[in-house]
């Protein structure tokens, strides 16, 4: 593995542990060239997945970009690092396991909200308020009172 700091490419591991509730490999490593520390994952990759984008256009499949706005709708709350990580990697597990290679950024976007909703009704309607591209305060109305339960719910 190439040191992240210096590009010296024999660095030394020296822990490995499970992650994301043992589905990828925590190593720290050390560069003797430069002293450096840094963190690698090491995961299981099924297939390579490729993103059909609403205008057609076909994009990569990149971990880093889902984590990248899952962890933007739930900043600040208190939700835990290591249940963040295990959530995308059950997002990835699944998308690997549809048996498609290309899939829609729409079923992207469902399966994230569908897994939001399970553990932070915040984030949930902050990732919709983006992937549903809501224009005005109405939206987020209309939304947010389909969420709460009606006052028929009871009777």
């Amino acid at each position: 593995m190439r040191c992240p700091f210096c590009g010296n490419v024999d660095t030394q591991v020296k822990d490995s542990r499970p992650a994301e509730d043992h589905a990828a490999i925590r190593r720290r490593r050390f560069c003797p060239a430069c002293a450096g520390r840094f963190t690698t994952y090491e995961r299981v990759q099924l297939r390579d997945l490729v993103v059909i984008k609403s205008s057609g256009r076909r994009e990569e499949f990149g971990r880093d970009k889902l984590a990248r706005s899952i962890r933007i709708a739930l900043q600040k709350r208190p939700i835990d690092p290591e249940r963040v990580d295990q959530m995308i990697s059950g997002i990835i597990r699944r998308l690997e396991s549809m048996g498609e290679t290309d899939i829609k950024s729409a079923v992207i976007g469902e399966i994230v909200m569908e897994s939001l909703a399970r553990i932070d009704t915040v984030a949930y309607v902050r990732f919709a308020s983006v992937y549903r591209d809501f224009q005005d305060p109405d939206d987020f109305d209309k939304f947010v009172s389909e969420l709460r339960p009606s006052e028929n719910d009871d009777e």
